[in-house]
């Protein structure tokens, strides 16, 4: 072929991609709990890091609110894929509130971890970041027991009691190469340092980043859709540049994406964070098909099956309804 024919203009589009089991389970629990009770069931926080999915459920009737004391007395009340501390519930019981609790199987997986070792008079260092709300439930179940490390920067401020009882945890949705690289400038701190007993970034954050990570090499672009809230989401941008696409940009939604972007471009990567339904991406590719960009291969890295049972509270509810 000429050296001078220009390349044709194509997507690579990673798989997996976009919902993860804990946010399919979360967002169908709301939907469900608006199905059996009616509106309006409350949430709080965000059920999930993603502007649209809170809009759409907001206009099905649910109320997103900040604290448990925004919520009327005796109301229901759903706890988002985040988690919450045991104050929360606390909370909740206090004002007779009626939850339905949408942790992540694999966030209360980090919080028994947390409950265990503290129980055992670890100290306990959860990597993580700061105002995040999945440190927040982690660490409030054993706020004596753990300090935050936020990313490398935390490490040298770390003091423990006895190097022979230090145990690290993570927040679920974490860079995999960031979170190693911690590890490894705390354990030479720390010699001794235990791991958790199996890995607490989850599965779907992991495959998302292997996933971009096969096409970033490949791409002069990737456009990773997801809200700027979403720490997954941001961690995929992140990614892509460290292994080599030549820019990353995070969009909600295919109205973020400027055309000065595609200028010179023959390859775009495409994926979206955990908490991002699928037609979010299919507008996007729309968009990218508007400017030449027709040509979509996707590449997939890691085969996904997994699913989680909606919350116990409210599958007892709907076997009786």
């Amino acid at each position: 072929m000429d050296s001078e024919t220009p390349r044709a203009r194509r997507v690579l589009l990673a798989k997996p991609r976009g919902y993860c089991a804990g946010v399919d389970r979360a967002v169908e629990a709301v939907e469900r709990a608006l199905d059996q009770y009616g509106a309006p069931i409350y949430v709080r926080k965000q059920i999930v890091h993603n502007t649209h999915v809170v809009k759409r459920l907001e206009g099905r009737g649910a109320v997103f609110v900040e604290d448990t004391e925004q919520v009327p007395e005796g109301a229901i009340v759903v706890f988002s894929a985040h988690g919450v501390a045991p104050s929360v519930h606390q909370e909740a019981a206090d004002r007779r509130l009626k939850t339905i609790d949408a942790t992540c199987p694999l966030v209360t997986k980090v919080h028994n971890e947390a409950k265990r070792f503290a129980a055992k008079d670890y100290d306990i260092l959860l990597i993580g970041h700061e105002g995040h709300e999945e440190v927040e439930g982690t660490a409030g179940e054993a706020p004596q027991h753990i300090q935050l490390v936020d990313g490398l920067d935390g490490v040298e401020g770390v003091e423990i009691r006895d190097p022979e009882k230090v145990v690290w945890l993570s927040q679920t949705t974490l860079s995999v190469d960031e979170t190693t690289e911690t590890v490894n400038r705390l354990r030479g701190r720390f010699p001794n340092l235990i791991d958790p007993p199996s890995d607490d970034i989850c599965y779907a954050t992991s495959n998302r980043q292997t996933a971009v990570k096969e096409i970033a090499a490949e791409s002069d672009l990737v456009i990773v859709v997801g809200s700027t809230n979403s720490s997954n989401s941001k961690r995929l941008v992140e990614v892509a540049k460290d292994y080599g696409a030549g820019a990353s940009y995070l969009v909600d939604d295919a109205s973020f994406v400027q055309e000065e972007w595609l200028d010179g471009v023959t390859t775009v990567g495409v994926t979206s964070g955990a908490s991002v339904p699928e037609e979010l991406v299919d507008g996007v590719l729309a968009r990218l098909a508007e400017s030449g960009f027709g040509d979509v291969q996707e590449v997939e890295s890691v085969k996904e099956s997994m699913r989680f049972a909606l919350p116990h509270e409210l599958r007892r509810d709907l076997r009786s309804a």
